[in-house]
């Protein structure tokens, strides 16, 4: 037997249905009074928003965790005479000019050749716990803006270099340095701007301008002191050395690519040092509206020279204009830098010179770079 439901009157039914109108306008009036949470359309967008934010950071604050131990200051100490007294001296402590980075266990540290550029005065490396090295031994690479410093270290934490061929604009980078020289692992972040620029690069710690080739564009703050320092991917590889920005330049800042360091960290990682050929001499391109102005040739104006190196041997003098080599006229696109660059130690270069009203002759065979 099928029991019945029961009949419901209407008085029940006006019951029911006043007091869901009740619930209704409850519910309602608290949400109005933001007593009740919005609807879970509303609140997701929100948190995914929130997330990727936390992503982005936790990516930088990983890389910087990972890898600011292993970015390093670079300080000078000088000898400073007293022009008043010639006998007297004293040395200037130290001061931070500029950062490096640790590339092997063994005390490897690459930074820009402008940082350590005085040959003579005595530099010292330190850490971000504070521990100091002296340097030992300089390479200083003739035609890219690198140098690979020594020290006496054991058990470094060597950063992981990456590959700067793949690099694509707009990709997020990371530097860290030692900004003005007195803000220690000092971090930035921006994306690469640009490839494959060229500029006039200076830096005001030396007072030096250099022309590079061929560098990272990024708009992450660098600044002098940073110049030496690691341009990180996400990954926290270095894919670029950061340089000092272009003179007057806002959010620009440059990086040597590192696919260009590590043939010379491997040489120097395997011999102790580096073969470089080297012409020895100091320079100044002169333009084309220069040497209409001046009524002279165009080419590269010999500044000075390396005294027994190999271009005064073979009769090159201050004053000359080396107007081509191996019959490749010297202009803006065909440097002498880049000639010597893609040479080799003991190559012969042919120079045509104008000195004076006349044109010369000499053959060069270039020397390993000598070390320092």
């Amino acid at each position: 037997m099928v029991p019945k439901l029961p009949k419901l009157s209407l008085s029940s039914l006006g019951f029911a249905i006043a007091l869901g109108v009740i619930v209704a306008v409850m519910l309602f009036l608290a949400q109005i009074k933001g007593l009740l949470p919005n609807q879970v359309k509303e609140v997701f967008p929100k948190n995914h928003e929130t997330r990727t934010i936390i992503q982005e950071e936790n990516a930088v604050i990983s890389v910087v965790e990972k890898t600011s131990s292993s970015v390093v200051a670079i300080g000078v100490s000088q000898r400073v005479i007293n022009p008043f007294d010639p006998f007297s001296s004293y040395t200037k402590e130290d001061s931070t000019i500029g950062t490096g980075f640790i590339v092997s266990s063994s005390g490897l540290i690459v930074t820009n050749k402008h940082v350590v550029s005085a040959i003579g005065d005595k530099y010292s490396v330190v850490t971000k716990e504070g521990e100091k090295y002296e340097v030992r031994k300089i390479f200083r690479d003739p035609v890219l803006d690198l140098a690979v410093v020594q020290i006496d270290g054991n058990n470094l934490t060597p950063l992981e270099l990456g590959d700067s061929s793949g690099l694509k604009v707009g990709q997020t980078v990371i530097a860290i340095g030692n900004a003005l020289g007195r803000f220690t692992n000092t971090v930035t972040t921006g994306v690469v701007s640009g490839l494959g620029r060229r500029v006039i690069a200076g830096d005001p710690f030396s007072g030096s301008t250099e022309s590079l080739d061929d560098l990272i564009q990024t708009d992450a703050a660098i600044n002098p002191g940073n110049s030496g320092g690691p341009l990180l991917n996400s990954a926290g590889q270095v894919i670029g050395v950061n340089v000092a920005t272009t003179e007057g330049a806002q959010n620009i800042g440059f990086a040597i690519p590192v696919n260009a360091v590590k043939a010379i960290v491997d040489e120097f990682s395997a011999k102790g040092m580096i073969s470089r050929p080297f012409l020895g001499i100091r320079y100044r391109f002169i333009s084309k509206d220069a040497t209409i102005l001046n009524k002279v040739s165009q080419g590269a104006y010999v500044q000075g020279l390396a005294a027994g190196g190999p271009a005064e041997k073979s009769g090159v003098k201050t004053g000359d204009i080396i107007t081509k080599i191996n019959n490749q006229p010297i202009d803006s696109e065909n440097t002498i830098a880049e000639i010597i660059s893609i040479s080799q130690v003991g190559s012969i270069l042919n120079l045509q010179i104008w000195r004076g009203d006349e044109e010369i002759k000499a053959a060069v065979v270039l020397q390993d770079l000598p070390s320092e």
